[in-house]
């Protein structure tokens, strides 16, 4: 089976958490990756991050599409397309893409995420131009048959067993996404519902396509060795020549999902299983992302503040979650927060911790809870809101060291819907996040019907079905 990096719902790459809030005004560029960028007369946004350490570039395609998008009752279809598209085009054979990648020397891989899909090559800046003629062939030139995807359909249902159905912590978050989201499509896993998948045309395949990719439906993102000035001729040679998709009627139709309606009840969902050896406990919350607010309260502008939160109560082995649970209390062998504000809907705040054997869930719920009531009563410091946002603008720092980070960055928020000033300016914006911003945030977040609680158990494990006590 191939070897593909997938997110499957969760942040494509670590780096993506450095995604910034949209502008409130005023905000000087940070100059995070310094990008230059121009647009191709077919609509297609590129983006360049020039990095001249070594002479290697990775070269990225961003479709503005992905699970979230798909047609209800057809789950897996932009998962699938990703597979099917290193299958053949009218000029290459089924494979030969990545045998081609392979023999010049490079790396070549995809991901599908809720909101969007991407592919990347990683090759000597002298070989750009020709995964670039390649990326643009199969961007509409890809040929499918019923011979090509059925063999492929077994080896998503059998990733779908290995990732998730042989993996209790996995099923278990598809059910709490299940409850958090009550109408998002967030609620669908990215790999998709095994029966769906099963059912899927090579008719539902190609209208997916024939939607979805085109080049005014996608970012091209190179980092390297490279400037604007000499990737421009080169974008206009292979992706320019590619007549735009969207127009009309469809570029107005392009990307409606339903909103989440206010939640009202607190929910709570626990899956045992005998292939357990480690419990767990988290408690999820819905939260504002970047883009998007909560119908009942919660604004998108309180993004940033909620990062510099998740950093102060759970952000690694010194927050209060960690020390106290793990260190001083001795409950808990890991604990922590963490928030993923990056999409085109509703974020998710997670408390999260696993007991030390023999410390009782409700014990350690209790705790948690604890913990974040003192937060509730006595807010984040000065002194620990200083503290997490050095630690989050000196990641930012660090992610400049990578050649693929920016194209990772930058891909992600552009398919997202954010823009390149989001990026750049992200530093200022977490440093101008004030104290009462993050507790304002805090009261906002931690709100007992928008959460979901999740256990994690053996399957003779006693749960002793206490309701839920949040934190006031």
């Amino acid at each position: 089976m191939r070897r593909r990096l997938r997110t499957l719902g969760l942040a494509v790459f670590t780096a993506a958490l450095l995604l910034p809030a949209p502008p409130r005004g005023g905000w000087a560029l940070a100059g995070m990756f310094n990008p230059e960028t121009f647009v191709l007369a077919n609509g297609m946004q590129v983006v360049v991050v020039p990095n001249h350490r070594i002479p290697v570039v990775t070269h990225m395609v961003w479709y503005k599409v992905g699970a979230a998008d798909e047609p209800a009752g057809k789950s897996g279809i932009a998962h699938f397309l990703e597979h099917l598209m290193f299958k053949g085009t009218k000029k290459l054979a089924p494979g030969e893409f990545s045998r081609i990648v392979a023999r010049n020397g490079g790396r070549e891989n995809a991901f599908t995420s809720h909101d969007y899909t991407a592919y990347y090559q990683t090759v000597a800046v002298e070989r750009l131009q020709m995964v670039m003629q390649m990326e643009a062939d199969r961007m509409t030139n890809l040929v499918l048959t019923e011979k090509v995807i059925e063999p492929e359909r077994l080896v998503i249902l059998e990733e779908r067993r290995l990732r998730t159905d042989n993996n209790p912590a996995a099923i278990l978050r598809e059910h709490v996404s299940a409850a958090l989201y009550l109408n998002h499509p967030y609620r669908k896993p990215v790999i998709g519902w095994d029966h769906e998948i099963r059912e899927l045309t090579l008719k539902d395949i190609l209208g997916f396509y024939k939607r979805w990719y085109g080049p005014d439906n996608a970012v091209l993102v190179v980092a390297g060795d490279i400037t604007a000035d000499e990737l421009k001729p080169l974008a206009e040679r292979t992706y320019g020549l590619i007549p735009p998709a969207f127009t009309g009627a469809r570029r107005r139709a392009a990307r409606l999902r339903p909103d989440e309606p206010p939640h009202g009840a607190e929910r709570r969902v626990v899956l045992r299983n005998a292939r357990v050896r480690q419990p767990s406990w988290s408690r999820q919350f819905l939260a504002p992302s970047y883009l998007f607010g909560l119908a009942g309260g919660g604004d998108s502008g309180q993004a940033h503040a909620l990062q510099v939160l998740a950093e102060v109560l759970g952000g690694g082995a010194t927050s209060p979650l960690y020390r106290s649970l793990v260190v001083e209390r001795k409950l808990a062998v890991s604990a922590g927060a963490s928030y993923e504000p990056d999409g085109l809907g509703p974020a998710r705040f997670v408390l999260y911790a696993s007991p030390r054997p023999g410390v009782a869930m409700a014990a350690l719920e209790m705790a948690v809870e604890e913990e974040v009531g003192e937060y509730l009563e006595k807010g984040v410091s000065l002194d620990e809101a200083s503290r997490a946002k050095r630690h989050l603008r000196a990641e930012a720092v660090y992610a400049r060291d990578s050649i693929r980070a920016g194209a990772q960055v930058l891909g992600a928020a552009l398919a997202a819907g954010l823009g390149v000033e989001d990026v750049e300016s992200w530093p200022q914006r977490i440093g101008a996040v004030t104290v009462d911003e993050i507790n304002a945030a805090l009261g906002m977040v931690i709100t007992r019907d928008r959460s979901v609680t999740a256990l994690l158990l053996p399957e003779k494990a006693d749960d002793d079905g206490r309701k839920i006590h949040l934190a006031k």
